[in-house]
C-alpha cells in the first residue's frame, strides 16, 4: 500500500457510501495534557485543517490510501481534555510564538474560538503517582486534593464519559501527551484481578498516574494512545483490562525526530555489514517536556525509550550514549547532535554525524491527530486490544519487536490492508 499524494482537508475521508465502511459521525479526541506544546499545536492544526486554510503536511492520514478508508473528517473532532496547570488554553498556545516563533500570531488568532471551545470541556487532572517534577507544575488547588488512585480513575472516568454524552460523540480516542513521570515506582501484578484491589491503597499501588488514566478511559468505554514513554497502558495487567471493557490502544512514545532517523540509519549499516562500534546523541531543546526531563529521575524514562532499538535493529549492542538537557533560551525547538562511529572494510574506522533541529511540537502534532483518526478507524473495524499495526509511529511500540522502520513501516501498510479488506 505506497503512499501516492496529500488529500485536501475536503477529501480527507472517503464517501462512506462508496463502500462497506460503518458510518463515521463525531468523535472525541481526550487530551490528557491539554495546555501544553504538543496539545495546543494539535488543536490549532485541527482549527486550520477543519477550515481546510492549511495544507496537511506532515499527516501520514493524508496519504492515499488512508485518506480512501473512511476515516473521520478533521471537522468531526471534538477536543476535550485534562490538566494539571493553571492558565488560560489560548495563553497556553501564544507561547508557541512567544517563545518559540513556531506558528504565527495570524494563525492562532485564527484558532480563538477553536481554544474557547476546547476551554469549556477542559477538567483538572489527577496528581496521584504522577511524581514530585510534575507536582510541582500543577495548581496548588489540585495539589491539595486528597484521592486514592480508584477515586482519580473514577473522577477521570466520569470526565470523559460526561464529554461524550454531552457532545454526542459516537466514540472517544484519549490520547496522553502529558510530560514524561517517572517509571513505575514498583513491579505491577501481571493480572488486573490482582491490581484492582490496590487502587484502594495509595501507599501501596503501583500504577503511575499515565496508567490511571488509561484505566478510566477503558472503564468509559473509550480507545487509549500513549504518545509518551511514561507506563500508560504497557502493564500486562492494563492490556487484559482493555481486552476486558473491548477498548483499543497503542503507544509508547511518539517517534518524530532523533530516533526516528536511527530507525533508518541503522538498518543501512546492519545491511552493509559495517561494524557500528559506537552511536552517541546529545539532545537540547527547551520546551515545559525539556523542564520536567532536568529531573533524573523522570529522564530515566525518556533516554530508555530512545536508547533500546539499536541492538535490536543491528543485531548486537554498540556502546552508546543518549544526553537530554534542559535549555530554556529554545523553546520548543529541539537540536540532536549524533555522532557514529563504524568500522568497514579492512578494520578501518569512519564517522557519519548529523545534525536533526524541529520544533518538537510541530513534528509530533500531525502523528496524533493520524493516530486518533487510525485509532477510530481500527476500533469501528472491530479492532480491540493493542493495535500493533501502529508501530512505526512510536519508539516502543506495544506489541512489537521489529524496530527498522521500513519494516514497520511495510507491517503499518499490510494491517491498513487487512482492515480495508475485512469490511
Amino acid at each position: 500500500m505506497p503512499a501516492k499524494r496529500l488529500s485536501s482537508s475536503h477529501d480527507s475521508g472517503a464517501d462512506s457510501s462508496s463502500a462497506s465502511v460503518p458510518p463515521r459521525g463525531r468523535i472525541g479526541m481526550w487530551l490528557v495534557g491539554a495546555k501544553g506544546g504538543v496539545a495546543t499545536t494539535v488543536m490549532t492544526g485541527l482549527a486550520s485543517l477543519a477550515r481546510g486554510t492549511m495544507p496537511p503536511h506532515g499527516l501520514v492520514t493524508a496519504l492515499e490510501p488512508w485518506s480512501e478508508m473512511g476515516l473521520v473528517d478533521f471537522a468531526d473532532i471534538v477536543v476535550g481534555g485534562h490538566d494539571i496547570r493553571p492558565g488560560n488554553l489560548g495563553d497556553e498556545a501564544r507561547r508557541m510564538w512567544t517563545e518559540s516563533r513556531a506558528i504565527t500570531p495570524e494563525v492562532l488568532d485564527a484558532a480563538a474560538n477553536f481554544f474557547q471551545a476546547v476551554e469549556s470541556r477542559l477538567r483538572p487532572g489527577t496528581v496521584v503517582a504522577a511524581g514530585d517534577k510534575i507536582r510541582e507544575l500543577a495548581d496548588p488547588a489540585l495539589v491539595s486534593v486528597v484521592e486514592t488512585p480508584r477515586q482519580a480513575i473514577e473522577r477521570v472516568r466520569a470526565d470523559i464519559e460526561a464529554f461524550a454524552s454531552a457532545e454526542g460523540l459516537r466514540h472517544v480516542v484519549v490520547v496522553n501527551v502529558a510530560s514524561t513521570e517517572p517509571p513505575a515506582s514498583a513491579p505491577i501484578p501481571a493480572s488486573w484481578r490482582e491490581v484492582a484491589p490496590l487502587l484502594d491503597r495509595a501507599a501501596t499501588c503501583p500504577l503511575p498516574a499515565s496508567s490511571l488514566y488509561a484505566v478510566a478511559a477503558f472503564e468509559a468505554g473509550a480507545s487509549y494512545v500513549n504518545f509518551t514513554p511514561s507506563t500508560g497502558s504497557t502493564p500486562t495487567a492494563i492490556r487484559e483490562l482493555a481486552i476486558d471493557r473491548g477498548s483499543a490502544h497503542a503507544g509508547c512514545d511518539g517517534k518524530t525526530g532523533e530516533t526516528l532517523l536511527k530507525s533508518v540509519l541503522a538498518p543501512m549499516f546492519a545491511a552493509r555489514n559495517l561494524d557500528v562500534m559506537s552511536w552517541v546523541g546529545h539532545n537540547i531543546f527547551g520546551n515545559m517536556d525539556g523542564k520536567v526531563l532536568d529531573d533524573p529521575r523522570n529522564k530515566a524514562a525518556k533516554v530508555k525509550s530512545k536508547d533500546h532499538l539499536l541492538a535490536s535493529i543491528l543485531g548486537y549492542p554498540p556502546q552508546t550514549l543518549v544526553s537530554i538537557e534542559y535549555i530554556r533560551s529554545l523553546g520548543d525547538w529541539k537540536t540532536a547532535w549524533d555522532h557514529i562511529h563504524f568500522r568497514g572494510f579492512l578494520g578501518t574506522p569512519m564517522t557519519l554525524q548529523f545534525t536533526w533541529q524541529g520544533c518538537d511540537s510541530i513534528l509530533a502534532a500531525p502523528l496524533v491527530i493520524d493516530l486518533v483518526r487510525l485509532t477510530e478507524r481500527a476500533w469501528r473495524g472491530g479492532e480491540r486490544g493493542v493495535l500493533t499495526g501502529l508501530a512505526p509511529f512510536f519508539k516502543s511500540p506495544l506489541g512489537v519487536e521489529e524496530q527498522d522502520f521500513a519494516k514497520q513501516c511495510a507491517m503499518f501498510d499490510a494491517w491498513g490492508e487487512s482492515l480495508a479488506n475485512r469490511e
